[in-house]
């Protein structure tokens, strides 16, 4: 997973369990500004301490997983 998709999947969770930035931030001990630009795709990086002590605030967990292949447009032709 891409920092670009953490945050987008952040800014969901963090919606759907009603929660502020800077709500998400108190739980994460964190800046609030860190939040936004990690939702907002603005932030170069983050350590796995921080994204950790984030996702755990969420009631998520980081997890390893095989890369998904990214299809070939002979793939992308055959779906359709």
């Amino acid at each position: 997973m891409y920092l670009l998709e953490l945050g987008a999947e952040i800014k969901t969770q963090r919606k759907a369990q009603g929660l502020r930035q800077g709500e998400l931030a108190e739980l994460a001990c964190l800046d609030r500004t860190t939040i936004s630009k990690l939702e907002g795709g603005h932030l170069l990086e983050l350590g796995f301490n921080k994204a950790e002590r984030i996702v755990n605030a969420l009631g998520l967990q980081l997890a390893l997983q095989v890369p998904r292949k990214r299809p070939t447009l002979d793939d992308l032709i055959k779906e359709n």
